[in-house]
């Protein structure tokens, strides 16, 4: 087991694959000039590989693909190939628009579950937030999921001023399609202009909500970051990420690793841990991965241990949420 001086066991760790992608939106990549990590500092294969097979024999059961966009690395196909022969529930999170091609690469690596960023369910909106104009391509491959069978779960990043407006929308989504509908507070980055102006809480999400739907609390699991709702009738449901207003540390069992091989405890951790040059350079890896657990914060990386009205955003040490894998 790999657990931290609170008793937490870590058995989940997320893996990004690359800080590049095809989108460019705002709070996670700021900067259309972004410099992306040269592929010589990028983990290859074989190391994602052996790095994974260190923690799944410390007890992972679960690794997520993340990026940046994680398929859109070159050896996209033979990563998620490989780790999809590890005893792990093996899930990835990705922005949709190279399901279509990947599709029978996810399948026969047992993937049953896909997590799709859409901020958006209006195409001009998706194009000022993306600056990429694919959202229909985005919504045909969420359909194609579907039609396979998949868990497919929304990421909605919910903005005031922005998407707020379109809860409901999302919401309607879930009447006849099986998907679970994440709406997920706006976080502070390294770059995204954070501003507690800008964040939609739980509370106002379900107000929201409630204005139109009536929705019944649903019970998780242990581990679980969001809080799940389902509205009677609805082949879907939703669920709210309230890690601004209502942290989730008390149950956390994750752990990230960068696409340069640093291991992050705690999403808004200031410290990490570079594992890739210590498995270059022969070094064992687990006593690393231990003390990096072991000196995990009580909450939210001991950095926003404030309420978000008066939190200053300018003062966190992190990385872009693109770097960090999210």
């Amino acid at each position: 087991m790999i657990a931290d001086s609170f008793g937490r066991v870590h058995d989940y760790l997320r893996i990004s694959l690359t800080d590049n992608c095809n989108f460019r939106c705002f709070y996670c990549m700021p900067e259309e000039e972004y410099d992306f990590t040269p592929a010589s500092r990028l983990m290859q294969t074989d190391e994602i590989v052996q790095l994974a097979k260190i923690f799944v024999g410390q007890g992972v059961k679960k690794i997520r693909l993340t990026g940046g966009e994680p398929l859109v690395r070159k050896d996209a196909a033979e990563i998620i190939l490989a780790l999809g022969q590890l005893p792990v529930e093996l899930v990835i999170t990705t922005n949709g628009t190279r399901i279509a091609e990947m599709l029978p690469t996810l399948l026969e690596a047992g993937i049953k579950t896909v997590n799709i960023s859409l901020d958006t369910l209006q195409p001009e909106k998706f194009l000022l937030i993306t600056r990429r104009d694919l959202f229909h391509q985005v919504r045909s491959n969420i359909e194609l999921l579907l039609q396979h069978k998949l868990t497919v779960k929304i990421n909605m990043v919910v903005m005031k001023g922005l998407n707020d407006e379109e809860i409901k929308d999302f919401i309607r989504w879930t009447k006849h399609h099986p998907i679970q509908i994440r709406f997920i507070e706006f976080m502070p980055f390294s770059g995204n202009k954070w501003t507690s102006n800008k964040m939609f809480s739980l509370d106002e999400i379900l107000a929201s909500i409630a204005k139109d739907f009536a929705y019944m609390p649903v019970k998780g699991e242990v581990h679980d970051t969001a809080k799940h709702f389902m509205i009677p009738g609805h082949e879907g449901s939703f669920a709210v990420i309230s890690t601004m207003t209502a942290p989730f540390c008390s149950t956390c069992n994750r752990m990230r690793l960068t696409a340069d091989g640093k291991l992050k405890n705690c999403l808004f951790s200031d410290g990490e841990t570079d594992l890739l040059s210590a498995l270059r350079n022969n070094e064992d890896i687990l006593p690393l991965i231990q003390a990096s657990i072991w000196a995990k914060k009580k909450e939210l990386g001991g950095q926003l241990n404030t309420h978000f009205e008066k939190l200053d955003a300018a003062a966190i040490h992190n990385r872009s949420m693109i770097t960090i894998g999210g």
